[in-house]
């Protein structure tokens, strides 16, 4: 009797319980995922510096990818982060999307295949990107450059993920006019949605005015880190506002996460045992999920947005009502 107590009390620890589930996301990472009906565009976007949009790009395609889908990433950032993290060469002489926006170059002759992870591909970014925003200003269509050169590509793809520069110029713009869902990283930390309510206003306004499909799909919480009380008061808010929108899997604070990029890798090939490794594969199954009716739906936020604010109920960023409450939660060393 008391071995069997002892042993529910072995299985009961933290260590136990992550062991636990860490071996059941490698197992259901064996199992595949549904295919959607039509190609998948996802636009990773927040204008605010630092919260894991590029990371979570990458991360999120290679997970789909070990799934065994076909997914391209899109660097739309000058700073070509992301195809530094899958192991693209991107110096300035190599074709980059700047060929394809600026040039008119075809996507084709631009994407690159993966190494380290099977059907995954990547469209590299170069420092010419950066001039990319005043050149494209004289361009005709200058808006929907992207939206045509992924319209021509006939290569077959489940996802296509743009990872947009920290910014709302002409770049994130294209990303929105050729996406049909937006999804929006969100630091579980002070002032996570400070600008919030800016996003959600570019997003209406290119959604009335250049792509009614377009809607925010999906919220990631990324940097989540259990210590603190201020991350779970940041993550019940985002929650509490949000609730169809929200995946259920947030992403830990990890040092495997932050280390894999120096490699040329994703987490998940440099250390797929690594919290952060089994987080993104279930977000990444929770994303392939919802687009078929399991484990949530998902809804528009714009809307949600725009009707809350004519019913007088705020929603959004830091301007519509979030910054007070979360003012009182002090800083995270202070909350340990």
């Amino acid at each position: 009797m008391q071995d069997s107590e002892t042993i529910d009390q072995i299985d009961d620890t933290p260590i136990a319980r992550a062991a636990q589930a860490a071996v059941q996301a490698i197992g259901r990472a064996g199992e595949g995922l549904p295919r959607p009906a039509a190609t998948r565009v996802i636009v990773v976007a927040n204008q605010k510096g630092g919260v894991g949009k590029t990371t979570t790009t990458v991360n999120l395609a290679a997970s789909l990818a070990m799934h065994g889908l076909r997914v391209l990433v899109i660097d739309l950032d000058p700073q070509g982060n992301a195809s530094t993290a899958l192991g693209i060469d991107h110096h300035a002489e190599v074709p980059s999307i700047y060929d394809v926006l600026v040039e008119g170059k075809p996507l084709a002759d631009v994407v690159q295949p993966v190494v380290d992870v099977e059907g995954l591909f990547c469209c590299p970014a170069t420092i010419d990107l950066a001039g990319a925003e005043i050149e494209l200003v004289s361009l005709v269509a200058r808006e929907s450059r992207l939206q045509r050169a992924i319209a021509a590509y006939e290569q077959p793809l489940d996802y296509i993920l743009i990872d947009c520069p920290p910014s709302l110029g002409l770049l994130t713009v294209n990303a929105l006019v050729a996406g049909q869902e937006v999804l929006i990283p969100i630091q579980c930390e002070y002032y996570a949605l400070e600008g919030l309510g800016q996003l959600l206003r570019n997003v209406e306004l290119v959604r009335a005015h250049l792509n009614p499909a377009l809607h925010v799909s999906t919220i990631l919480l990324t940097m989540y880190d259990a210590r603190t009380r201020l991350a779970a008061q940041v993550a019940e808010e985002v929650r509490t506002h949000f609730q169809q929108e929200v995946l259920h899997t947030a992403i830990p604070r990890s040092v495997r996460i932050s280390e894999a990029p120096s490699y040329g890798q994703t987490v998940l090939t440099y250390d797929p045992g690594s919290t952060g490794a089994l987080s993104y594969l279930e977000a990444a199954r929770e994303l392939a999920m919802r687009a078929v009716g399991v484990g949530g739906t998902t809804g528009s936020l714009v809307g949600q947005q725009r009707d809350g604010q004519q019913n007088g109920r705020p929603q959004g960023g830091g301007e519509t009502g979030h910054g007070a409450p979360m003012a009182q939660h002090g800083t995270t060393e202070g909350n340990r």
